[in-house]
Formats: structure tokens, C-alpha cells, sequence
């Protein structure tokens, strides 16, 4: 569906408003501790938009900011975001991108296709999807983002000290995502994995334990599918073999 009008295109940025607010209440604050991370962290103010604005990749840009504080290695920079965003690969192939207008438009919904965004309109119907819209509603879910971050830094430098453990913050935020991730007995044998990455490249690789524990929880995982697909195939054969009653 095209914007035609001015009163279509008008409802459609109202509607791409509406889209967001749901999504900004989530991200302002995430957008506000990203802030205080930078100034906490000795990294200097404009650190923070220019993640939001050069990235705006949510978590990562949290996680960058401790391992640029740490002068961690490009590689292993380099590596962490691939992992953490590889699962974007997948969604340009169900996100209704054909809705928005070829052009700048287009590129830029493809650069904000964030989770919060994919959510809101990959199931949202066809007929009530228009260009203007969703180029409105990704442009406020990054203005939310991007003004959360000011916030953090406005904050944070007229407080007289640093907040104690407020870097621990971070950490409480992936421990959340993972805890949400695994809700049912069968994600368990995953998480024993990654703990099992972890201690081995902690053991093996101590002077590159991210990146190696990334690599060996990917093999692992990899390692898992297979052999549980090997399983339920010499399951089928089992169960076509038995002789019927």
C-alpha cells in the first residue's frame, strides 16, 4: 500500500507513533544506563549517540562500552557482535521490507531492523503496513534510544561520584536475557554447554576467553543439532521396522 495523500500520510505517521510507544517505554531506559555505562566507564560523552546513531544494536552496544573501556582486541570485538547479531541474517527473509519504498527509505528500515522493530511488523497485516509508517515508527524507536542515551550522560555527569557496582548492570541484563531464553527443560543440556565453553576456554585459551568461548558454543551447539537429528531419524527407522499387532 502507497501513501497517496497528505491525510493518509499524516494517519500513517500517527499509526508509526503509535507502533513505537510500546517499544520506546522498553528502550528509553536501556538507552539511559548506556549512558551512565559510558560516563561511569571514563569513555568520553559522545561515545553514547554515536553508538546509538552508528550501531543501534541494543545489547551490544552495552557490551561494547566495557570492552572498549577495556581495550579488549578488534578481533574479539569483532567476533562478539557477530555472534551476539548473527540471528539479523535471518530476518530481512519474513520482514515485510517490500512495503517500504525503495531508496534511503529502504536502506535505513533495513539498518533499523532491530528485534523490537521485526516484533512490530512482521506480523502486522499487508494491508495495514505503509511505507511511511514503518519508516516513522523505526525513526522514533532509535530517537528513543538515542534520547535515553543524552539522558544517561546528563545524569551521569552532574552526579558528584560514580555509582558503586553500577557496571554490574550489564552483566544482570544478559543473566536476565539468558534466564529468559531458557524457560523449559529442554534448553537445559544448552545451557550446560555454555558453561562447559566457558570453563574450557577459561582453562585453554586464557588470553582470549571470549572469543574462544564463543567458538566452542557454537561447535557445540552445531555438534548438538546434528546428533539429535541423527537420533530422531534412527528413532523413525525404529519405529518402521517394529511389526505391526
Amino acid at each position: 500500500m502507497n501513501d497517496q495523500t497528505p491525510a493518509s500520510r499524516s494517519t500513517s505517521i500517527r499509526l508509526g507513533a503509535v507502533d513505537s510507544l510500546g517499544v520506546g517505554i522498553g528502550i528509553f531506559p536501556l538507552g539511559v544506563a548506556l549512558g551512565f555505562l559510558v560516563i561511569q566507564a571514563g569513555l568520553p560523552w559522545w561515545l553514547a549517540p554515536a553508538l546509538s546513531i552508528g550501531i543501534f544494536a541494543g545489547s551490544v552496544e552495552l557490551l561494547l562500552v566495557s570492552m572498549i573501556a577495556a581495550a579488549t582486541p578488534l578481533l574479539t570485538i569483532a567476533a562478539t557482535v557477530f555472534a551476539l547479531n548473527f540471528r539479523h541474517v535471518f530476518y530481512p527473509l519474513s520482514f515485510p521490507i517490500q512495503a517500504v519504498k525503495p531508496g534511503i527509505g529502504r536502506a535505513y528500515s533495513i539498518y533499523a531492523m532491530i528485534d523490537e522493530a521485526y516484533a512490530t511488523y512482521v506480523l502486522m497485516p499487508p494491508e495495514k503496513l505503509t511505507s511511511t509508517r514503518m519508516l516513522t515508527g523505526q525513526l522514533l524507536m532509535q530517537a528513543y534510544w538515542v534520547g535515553g542515551g543524552l539522558v544517561g550522560v546528563c545524569v551521569a555527569s552532574l552526579l558528584p561520584e560514580p555509582i558503586e557496582g553500577f557496571e554490574f548492570a550489564l552483566v544482570s541484563l544478559f543473566i536476565v536475557m539468558a534466564l529468559d531464553a531458557v524457560r523449559g527443560r529442554r534448553e537445559i543440556p544448552s545451557v550446560i554447554l555454555a558453561g562447559l565453553s566457558v570453563a574450557i576456554a577459561m582453562v585453554a585459551f586464557p588470553g582470549a576467553q571470549l572469543i574462544a568461548a564463543l567458538a566452542i558454543f557454537t561447535l557445540s551447539l552445531v555438534a548438538r543439532f546434528f546428533w539429535q537429528r541423527r537420533a530422531r531419524g534412527a528413532g523413525h527407522v525404529a519405529e518402521e521396522d517394529q511389526p505391526d499387532a
